[in-house]
C-alpha cells in the first residue's frame, strides 16, 4: 500500500479553486441514480447527508442514538472559528490558517489546513442563514471572543451551546431532505462492518439495537462520520456511547490508520471525583477569556482560596507566558496544569487540581456581565459539584476529550479504501499534534457541507460502478463474521464485566500513554494491553442474548474493539520517539523542559496497515512539507 494524498499543485491559495475548477462532474439528473451511505449524525454526518441529498442523491444515514439529535457534536461548548476579522484586529484566513498549523506542532498537512481557514466564512454565513443563534454584541452585530492558540478574538459562539446550536441546523437541514424523500433515517443501528465489492467500499453490515438483527445496506459508497476514539481511556470528555468500532472495522478491511497516538488532553475539565466514576465534563476553553488559573505558591498548602492572598498564587501561565497567558494552546495548558500538581501545588481533596478563578471578572464585568457570558457552564458546574463558582474559584484538572489521529485521507477525504470517505474527527486530516479550540466544529462543517460534495462527486464521474446488491456473497461473508464474533464474546460466561476490563484498560493507558510518556512506560504497556485482552476473552461476562436489545453486548463489543487499537495506539506512541503537541516524551525536552520536535526523523503521518490478526501492521509514511510556514520551535512566550 502506498498514500497518495492526491494534493494539487500550484500556490496554496489556489489549490482548493484549482481542485473544483478541474473536478469531473455528474450530470444533476445521474446523481439521482447513485446510493450513499452516511455513518453518523454528528456535524460531518448530518451536514454532509443534508447536502448530498440536496444535489440530488439517494442517501442512507445510520446512527447508534435514538435521534440524530443526541450526536456527540452536541456537547461542544465554546464556539467555532472563523477569519471574518469582525474585531478589526488583523485577523484573515493566512492567520488562521498560520496558527492551526502552528498550533497542531507542525504536524499536520498545509493543503488541508489552508482549505479548512478558506472554508470558514462561508460556514457562518451559511449557519446564520439556518437560524443558528450566535452571540451578538449591543449592536446586534456578531460577536466573537478568544481561545487559546490565537491573539486575535476569532470565535463565534451561542453562549456554552455552540455545538448543539450548530447539530440543531444540520439537523434541520437534513430533516427537510427527509421530508423530501431524498434520506432516509436509520437510528439505532451499530456498524459492525464494512463491505467490500471488488476493492471498493460498497456497504455496511449494521446491528439493529432494538432487535439484535443483523441488517445488510448496500451503495455506491460509504461516508464514515463517527467520531473519535477517546473512550479507549475509559475516562473522558466524550458521551459513552461514543466508540472506535466503526472506523476499526474499516482499518482491518484495509483503511489506513493514521496518528493514533495523537490525543488530546483538555485543560479545563471538572476532575475526577472517585473510582466509580464513569465519564467526566468538560468546562468549555472559552472560561479562560475571563477565568485566571492559579495554585498555591507554596507546596502543601491546604488553605482555601479565599484565605490565600494574591502574594501567595502562583498564577503560572500568566507567568511563563506572558504573551499568551491564560489562552495558550490546550496542550501548553494541560501539560502545566500537570507540572504544578506533580510538584505538591495541586488543590482539592486529591491534589490533582488547579483552580480557576473568576473573582477578577466578577469585579470588572459584575456578576450579570459574566452571568450573560457563562451562565450555563456556570449552573452546570454548580449542579455537578455543589460549589458556586461566583464564589469560590473552580476546581479543573486536565482530561481525554479530542482525538486527532484517525482515519488516513487523502486530500479528496476518502481513505485507502476506494469509495470509504472519513469525515471530521473521523479522520485525521487537520489537526497535527494538536487541535486548537474551536476548530473542531469548524472542520466538521468543512467536511460535510463544502469537501464531500463535490470530491465524492468527483469519484463517482471518475469511476464506473456496477449495482451491487446485498446478496452478494461478501455481504454475507460479512454478517457471518459478525454473528460468530458476537457469539464468541456470550459464550464466554466468565465473571468480570465488560466495564470493568475498559476501567482497567484505561488506567493503564492514562498512566503511560497519557499526557508524559516514556520507553519504559510505553513497553510496559505494550506488554500489558495483549494480556488483559486474553483475560478479557477468557472471563468476560455478557448477559443476555443477540437477539434482543442488550446494552452488554453492545458495550462487550466496543470493549473487544478497545482492547485491540489500544495496541496499535501505544505502538504508534512508541516509535515517535519525540514530543509534539500533547505528547510529551520525557526523553525529548528542552532545558527548560518544554516539548522538543524532531523534524529531521518525524515530520511525517504515520499511518498504520493491517496485516492480519495477530501479525505486526506495517508502518506507511507520508512525508509533511511546510512551503507556507516554516518549521519552528512553538513559542507562546
Amino acid at each position: 500500500m502506498t498514500l497518495d494524498s492526491k494534493i494539487p499543485g500550484g500556490p496554496i491559495e489556489e489549490k482548493w479553486t484549482r481542485y473544483q475548477r478541474d473536478l469531473k462532474l455528474v450530470n444533476p439528473a445521474n446523481k439521482r441514480k447513485f446510493d450513499v451511505i452516511v455513518v453518523g449524525t454528528g456535524l460531518g454526518g448530518a451536514s454532509a447527508a443534508a447536502t448530498l441529498a440536496e444535489l440530488g442523491y439517494n442517501v442512507k444515514v445510520f446512527c447508534i442514538q435514538d435521534s440524530p439529535r443526541r450526536a456527540h457534536s452536541i456537547a461542544a461548548q465554546g464556539g467555532i472559528n472563523a477569519a471574518k476579522n469582525y474585531k478589526n484586529d488583523g485577523d484573515s484566513v493566512w492567520r488562521l490558517f498560520k496558527d492551526t498549523v502552528k498550533g497542531g506542532d507542525f504536524r499536520a498537512r498545509e493543503a488541508n489546513v489552508f482549505r479548512l481557514a478558506e472554508n470558514s466564512n462561508a460556514i457562518i454565513d451559511l449557519c446564520v442563514a439556518q437560524g443558528v443563534p450566535f452571540g451578538r454584541d449591543y449592536g446586534g452585530q456578531l460577536d466573537n471572543r478568544s481561545f487559546g492558540g490565537a491573539q486575535v478574538s476569532r470565535t463565534f459562539y451561542a453562549r456554552g451551546q455552540t455545538g448543539q446550536q450548530l447539530l440543531l441546523g444540520a439537523y434541520q437541514a437534513m430533516s427537510r431532505q427527509i421530508a423530501a424523500g431524498r434520506v432516509k433515517m436509520f437510528p439505532r443501528r451499530e456498524m459492525k462492518d464494512l463491505v467490500l465489492v471488488d476493492g471498493r467500499a460498497r456497504g455496511i453490515v449494521v446491528r439493529n439495537l432494538l432487535t439484535g438483527a443483523l441488517e445488510r445496506y448496500a451503495a455506491d459508497a460509504v461516508v464514515l462520520a463517527t467520531g473519535g476514539y477517546g473512550n479507549v481511556y475509559y475516562l473522558s470528555t466524550n458521551a459513552r456511547g461514543s466508540n472506535v468500532s466503526a472506523a476499526w472495522a474499516a482499518y482491518k478491511k484495509g483503511a489506513a490508520f493514521a496518528n493514533p497516538c495523537f490525543t488530546q488532553i483538555h485543560p479545563t475539565c471538572i476532575p475526577r471525583h472517585g473510582d466509580l466514576q464513569a465519564k467526566l465534563t468538560l468546562m468549555s476553553e472559552s472560561l479562560r477569556n475571563d477565568g485566571r488559573i492559579w495554585v498555591p505558591r507554596q507546596k502543601g498548602d491546604k488553605r482555601p482560596a479565599a484565605q490565600i492572598p494574591e502574594a501567595d498564587r502562583y498564577y503560572y501561565l500568566e507567568e511563563k507566558y506572558p504573551s499568551f497567558g491564560n489562552l495558550v494552546p490546550r496542550d501548553v495548558a494541560s501539560r502545566n496544569a500537570k507540572e504544578v500538581c506533580d510538584a505538591g501545588m495541586g488543590v482539592g481533596s486529591t491534589g490533582l487540581a488547579v483552580y480557576l478563578d473568576f473573582a477578577e471578572a466578577i469585579g470588572r464585568l459584575g456578576r450579570e456581565g459574566v452571568s450573560a457570558k457563562y451562565g450555563n457552564l456556570f449552573e452546570m458546574y454548580q449542579k455537578i459539584t455543589g460549589e458556586n463558582p461566583y464564589e469560590t474559584p473552580m476546581r479543573i484538572f486536565p482530561a481525554i476529550h479530542y482525538t486527532m489521529g484517525g482515519l488516513w485521507v487523502d486530500y479528496d477525504l476518502m481513505s485507502t479504501i476506494p469509495g470509504c470517505f472519513v469525515l471530521g474527527e473521523a479522520n485525521f486530516s487537520d489537526h497535527g499534534a494538536n487541535r486548537l479550540g474551536a476548530s473542531a466544529l469548524m472542520q466538521g462543517l468543512s467536511d460535510g457541507y463544502f469537501i464531500i460534495p463535490y470530491t465524492l462527486g468527483g469519484y463517482f464521474a471518475g469511476n464506473k460502478l456496477g449495482k451491487v446488491s446485498t446478496d452478494d456473497p461478501a455481504f454475507a461473508a460479512a454478517e457471518k463474521a459478525c454473528a460468530a464474533r458476537t457469539e464468541a464474546l456470550l459464550k464466554v460466561q466468565g465473571h468480570r464485566t465488560a466495564n470493568d476490563f475498559h476501567r482497567e484498560l484505561g488506567n493503564l493507558l492514562w498512566e503511560n500513554v497519557g499526557m508524559a510518556r516514556n520507553k519504559a512506560g510505553l513497553e510496559k504497556a505494550l506488554k500489558r494491553i495483549p494480556e488483559i485482552r486474553a483475560e478479557f476473552h477468557a472471563d468476560v461476562k455478557v448477559s443476555g442474548t443477540a437477539s434482543d436489545f442488550n446494552q452488554n453486548l453492545e458495550a462487550a463489543e466496543r470493549v473487544a474493539d478497545y482492547l485491540e487499537f489500544a495496541e496499535l495506539l501505544t505502538r504508534d506512541a512508541l516509535h515517535r520517539e519525540e514530543s509534539c503537541g500533547g505528547h510529551f516524551r520525557e526523553e525529548s525536552q528542552t532545558a527548560e523542559g518544554e516539548a522538543k520536535r524532531d523534524d529531521d526523523r518525524f515530520c511525517y503521518v504515520g499511518a498504520w496497515s493491517y496485516q492480519g490478526e495477530g501479525v505486526q501492521p506495517e508502518l506507511l509514511k507520508e512525508p509533511l512539507t511546510f512551503e507556507n510556514v516554516p518549521l519552528a520551535t512553538r513559542s507562546y512566550k
